[in-house]
Parts: C-alpha cells; structure tokens; sequence
C-alpha cells in the first residue's frame, strides 16, 4: 500500500511547486525579493516535505 502513496505524491508535489512559484512571484515584489523559478520552487518544495514528512509519520504512529 505504501508504494501506492509515494505514486498518488507525485502529482502532489508538481503541483505544490508550481503554486509556490505562483504565489513568490506576486508576494515577493512586495517585500522586495526576486522572483524564483520552476525548479527553485522544486527544490523548496521537496526541502519542506523532507523536513515534515518524519513529523507527519510520527503524529500518525502516535494515534
């Protein structure tokens, strides 16, 4: 079941990183930050889950 999970992730993901690089693009002019790209919004995208994704797991074996 869980390899299910990790495939049902994947368009997750795509699709969080481009409403990152979405939404940078018009917050950022108005806080005085260069805008990012596709592939930057990737990398910060794929750095928050690894950094919540063990938090998520430990919440849900504590239930």
């Amino acid at each position: 079941m869980g390899y299910f999970r990790i495939l049902a992730a994947i368009p997750g993901f795509f699709l969080s990183s481009f409403f990152l690089m979405l939404l940078w693009g018009v917050i950022a002019p108005k806080i005085g930050l260069d805008s990012i790209d596709y592939c930057l919004s990737m990398l910060v995208t794929i750095t928050l889950w690894i950094a919540v994704a063990p938090l998520a797991a430990a919440r849900r074996k504590r239930k």
